[in-house]
């Protein structure tokens, strides 16, 4: 197998309809067996900035999740030293991602992700890749990658 096949993606926050002055509903990450993954947070048409944006975890599914330190927009530092901004109005068909490493982390990832009150609000589409399988054989079955079907050439 490619190792870039080697990976299993995760929907969070499914397409929905358009989210103002509320929270997305999101899909829990169970991480067990991988080492690393990778949180893509896709931006659509969006009219105002968002209110939060981080990574929380928990080692109990569905309960006692809490802010992942240095996950955090608009307060964690960034790749290149900044301080990171929360994604803004202007923000529209932009990614914004998490880069994790799994190993001294919690089982159990969530995303926390609540936009402005703006006059319509806007999109969000985020999934999890969780890659370095760390368990359990190479797979070519779609299902296991997380997928519906694959085709391959």
């Amino acid at each position: 197998m490619i190792h870039a096949q080697r990976t299993k993606s995760v929907n969070i926050v499914p397409p929905q309809a358009i989210v103002d002055d509320a929270s997305w509903t999101t899909a829990e990450v169970d991480t067990k067996g991988w080492d690393y993954a990778e949180i893509k947070c896709y931006m659509g048409a969006n009219d105002i900035a968002m209110t939060a944006l981080a990574v929380t975890e928990s080692d109990t599914t569905g309960s006692g999740h809490a802010n992942v330190t240095g996950l955090i927009y608009g307060t964690s530092t960034d790749v290149t030293g900044s301080t990171s901004a929360l994604p803004a109005a202007d923000d529209d068909n932009k990614y914004f991602t998490f880069q994790i490493d799994l190993r001294k982390r919690k089982r159990f990832l969530d995303l926390t992700a609540t936009n402005g009150n703006g006059s319509a609000g806007g999109f969000l589409f985020a999934e999890c890749v969780l890659s370095r399988p760390n368990i359990g054989p190479e797979s070519d079955v779609p299902g296991d990658q997380g997928y519906a079907n694959t085709l391959r050439v």
